[in-house]
């Protein structure tokens, strides 16, 4: 997909809703036990009441490395039926891959060409060479984490060079990597001081911000520093939509879950 579209089905929702797909056996409704797949049976209802209100969804890759070739073909059917349907939703695959070469191109065959991917997911900390492959695919994005939500964040990602943080050193050098407008990055929403800057770094990319919701980040402060002329933000929620409820109308819920965040969403479009 490329960001043209994305922007334009922004704006005809009037939402930069991401929803994750964090899929957990332990979590979802009881009685979804009984499906011969309930992993896909959950993302099935989830997607189709939630559809119109969101923008982009994120599996992420534990869930369903966890439950071994089960949970992989859960996604691949979760995947299939997206792009089939729904073609219009960006897809990320929140993978965190980070090797070089041509393992890196295998991972990028693997959920771009293979899964149906529209973007994944990228550690930067081996360099460009662990980038620039994911680059290469036409009309695929690459996520590049910058500032990450969790409490470790600070071990590494803001550790000060000279006069500027680490993690601004990996979006400066970024830019350079050879088709960069392909790139996005990983802002936690915990981590709104920070946005205003990173904005200014970046003003033209994406930025996928995790956190809001169960993770207590702020909407309207991310809004105020992130927001470019193409909205240029994908607000992730995940718990806080998809597991709003265990009973029969878990769907329902998450949906009105959904339209709370995507009404907020439409003030700042």
């Amino acid at each position: 997909m490329n960001i043209k579209t994305l922007v334009s089905e922004i704006r005809r929702k009037k939402s930069f809703l991401c929803i994750g797909l964090d899929t957990d056996l332990e979590k979802i409704p009881k009685h979804l036990l009984e499906n011969e797949d309930p992993i896909f049976a959950f993302n099935k209802a989830i997607i189709d009441a939630t559809h119109e209100l969101c923008v982009a969804y994120k599996p992420n890759m534990a869930f369903y490395e966890a439950y071994g070739v089960k949970g992989w073909k859960a996604l691949e059917k979760t995947m299939t039926y997206l792009n089939q349907n729904y073609p219009q939703l960006f897809t990320i695959a929140d993978a965190k891959r980070g090797d070089i070469g041509n393992t890196a191109t295998r991972y990028a065959k693997a959920f771009f060409d293979n899964m149906g991917f529209d973007s994944i997911t990228v550690a930067p900390y081996m360099g460009k060479d662990s980038v620039e492959p994911f680059l290469a695919f036409k009309d695929k994005h690459t996520i590049l984490l910058a500032l990450t939500s969790n409490t470790g964040a600070f071990d590494f990602q803001t550790k000060q060079l000279g006069d500027h943080f680490l993690y601004e050193e990996v979006l400066e050098i970024s830019k350079t990597y050879t088709n960069s407008e392909n790139l996005m990055y990983v802002v936690g929403a915990t981590k709104t001081e920070y946005i205003g800057e990173i904005r200014r770094r970046v003003p033209h990319n994406f930025l996928l911000v995790p956190g809001v919701g169960a993770q207590g980040g702020n909407l309207h402060d991310v809004c105020k520093y992130g927001l470019n002329s193409d909205i240029g933000l994908l607000i992730n929620s995940s718990r806080g939509i998809i597991y709003a409820s265990e009973g029969l109308d878990f769907a329902q819920t998450a949906a009105q879950k959904a339209q709370e965040l995507r009404d907020e969403m439409a003030k700042h479009i």
